[in-house]
């Protein structure tokens, strides 16, 4: 059977053929109705576009690029599936490469990226990227480039965010009402974004409840796993020592538990535990461990949905504009309430 086409759609339903191809790419100048009939239209006879021939139309690869840090993270293989589900429902391919949390790696990554002819790029930035020199001179050429997650104010592109204050609010607040007053904080590096806003949400939870902010209970890490054993264990040395951690990452709670278990602390008997992002193993641990759920699907797909509007010139966004995308916080056994 032949291959239907947009001129067959356009016959059948009386339209122009620049109509029909307006509303297949989602045009915001075709009504939500006529969008509405001729999707249902193309999807009855099974529509697939031509990416050879809107490449050549259009003068468009029909492709967009992600650059993440590390696709194994558990946070950016859901965003990316959210990236992906939006982007082919809109007719594009996506291509994924990974940082490795190396800025020179990142910068080769966005290279290729270019190179082979993306229409934009979606990034994350590596944990050591502080310089943005590389993304500043492609968007000073009009690239379209959105940042996500990971992202940095002296890059005036779109942002796409999860409200990492909020959370950080939430968690803090939580552990105590829980009862806890000597809640330490772990955290990545401090010139990350994600790094301050969630020590802003802590700080601001801590004065809200009259507790003074104790530098000494703020510790920041790398990427290393073995960098964070003797920090809780430097921590637990503290006189008073921490009644609870609240970490910046699932991946650095799973370490903070492992280390408190060899050091002889209970949880939540003796420490409440929190971390942030939700591991799809959070509810599976002993004990089951509170985590603020980091939306990263949704996340992807708003990041999705931004770089195409600015590739089809739709959006103009205002070089400060940024998408926060509320959290939510899973209670669960490792902040069970202490006896008072």
């Amino acid at each position: 059977m032949n291959s239907i086409t947009i001129k067959d759609i356009a016959r059948a339903l009386n339209l122009s053929t620049s109509t029909v191809s307006r509303a297949l790419r989602g045009s915001y100048e075709i009504s939500p109705e006529t969008k509405r009939l001729v999707m249902d239209y193309a999807e009855r006879m099974n529509y697939r576009p031509n990416p050879i021939a809107l490449s050549l139309k259009e003068n468009r690869s029909r492709v967009i690029g992600v650059v993440v840090p590390q696709i194994a993270n558990n946070f950016f293989s859901q965003a990316i599936n959210g990236i992906e589900e939006i982007a082919y429902d809109r007719g594009y391919h996506v291509i994924i490469l990974q940082s490795h949390e190396s800025y020179k790696r990142e910068l080769l990554t966005v290279e290729q990226a270019v190179a082979r002819k993306v229409d934009g790029l979606l990034i994350s930035l590596s944990s050591e990227t502080s310089d943005l020199s590389h993304l500043q001179t492609l968007h000073q050429q009009g690239f379209p480039i959105v940042q996500f997650d990971r992202v940095s104010e002296q890059l005036n592109a779109p942002k796409v965010v999860a409200d990492n204050f909020s959370g950080a609010y939430s968690a803090t607040e939580h552990l105590i009402q829980s009862g806890r007053r000597r809640i330490a904080h772990i955290t990545i590096p401090a010139f990350m974004s994600i790094s301050q806003e969630r020590l802003a949400g802590y700080r601001a939870a801590l004065e809200a409840n009259g507790i003074p902010f104790d530098e000494s209970l703020v510790r920041y890490v790398g990427f290393d796993q073995t960098e964070l054993e003797p920090i809780v264990a430097d921590l637990l040395r503290l006189s008073p020592p921490p009644d609870a951690f609240f970490t910046a990452s699932d991946r650095l709670a799973l370490t903070c538990l492992s280390t408190l278990r060899t050091q002889g602390v209970v949880i939540p008997d003796h420490v409440g535990l929190v971390g942030f992002t939700n591991l799809t193993v959070a509810d599976l641990l002993h004990p089951s461990m509170t985590t603020v759920m980091q939306p990263a699907r949704e996340i992807g797909q708003a990041a999705s949905s931004q770089l195409i509007e600015l590739i089809e010139n739709k959006l103009r966004p205002v070089s400060s504009s940024i998408l926060r995308i509320p959290t939510r916080l899973m209670v669960r056994e490792s902040t069970r309430p202490i006896e008072l």
